[in-house]
């Protein structure tokens, strides 16, 4: 799934997400699990806010994203930092051309903009073939909660003075889907007239188990299942963290 004209709204539209509570989450992994200055690579790296962050703390990373828009947006952001961050425009089940990586991460609910268990199974294998031994694989997703309680049959609105946006959220086809429909209104400063354009995004997720089953066929041990950053996982959590080291 790419993104395109959204992502020239994405960081404003993001601007609350806890980016810092993934650098610790990420950093206190490293820390339990002693990998000490590890190389990193950032599968869905969008325009490149956690990236640079890393960066910024010292470690060697690299992003990852399917959308030129997105990358292209990071590249911009990583200059103006002046930090340096390789940024590749790749698929995650298609992942190539990394070996020996210390640790690869899939985080901001990214991995559920795969459709089925077999493009899940395709890319663990990859990140697999792509770590050193004993390398980390991090990675979050929605839970079957938020998918059917926080997501399913609602609407988000968002009004400001320059952008509103109309987010529908709708059940898919498949078990533990969703379905967003994104309708923006951009307002253009020079002529005081609004722009409407749309995205539309298809989120899966799957039962703990089956990525924990997944996860094992893929030759990871699972370290640590979470929610929430560093919660126990409850009926009610709305996003599963997972660390698995590969063996």
């Amino acid at each position: 799934m790419t993104y395109n004209r959204f992502a020239t709204l994405y960081d404003g539209l993001m601007q609350d997400v806890p980016y810092d509570s993934w650098l610790k989450f990420l950093e206190d992994a490293f820390r339990d699990l002693g990998l000490t200055n590890p190389s990193i690579v950032d599968i869905g790296c969008g325009t490149g806010t956690l990236p640079i962050l890393l960066a910024k703390k010292g470690y060697s990373v690299t992003g990852i994203d399917l959308s030129e828009e997105m990358l292209s947006m990071a590249m911009e952001k990583a200059e103006q930092e002046k930090v340096t961050i390789p940024f590749y425009m790749q698929n995650m089940m298609e992942l190539e051309g990394f070996e020996n990586i210390d640790c690869i991460s899939i985080l901001c609910d990214s991995l559920n903009y795969l459709q089925s268990e077999e493009e899940v199974a395709m890319t663990f294998q990859k990140v697999h073939e792509s770590l050193k031994s004993g390398g980390l694989f991090i990675f979050d997703v929605h839970s079957i909660y938020k998918i059917k309680e926080i997501f399913a049959n609602e609407t988000f609105f968002i009004d400001d003075e320059n952008l509103s946006l109309v987010w529908n959220c709708s059940q898919g086809e498949e078990d533990y889907s969703v379905e967003h429909d994104l309708v923006f209104f951009m307002r253009d400063e020079e002529s005081d007239l609004y722009e409407r354009f749309e995205e539309y995004h298809i989120q899966t997720t799957f039962p703990v188990k089956t990525y924990e089953k997944l996860l094992k066929e893929a030759g990871f041990q699972i370290k640590k299942i979470s929610a929430d950053f560093n919660q126990t996982v409850q009926e009610n959590s709305e996003r599963i963290f997972f660390i698995a080291q590969k063996m």
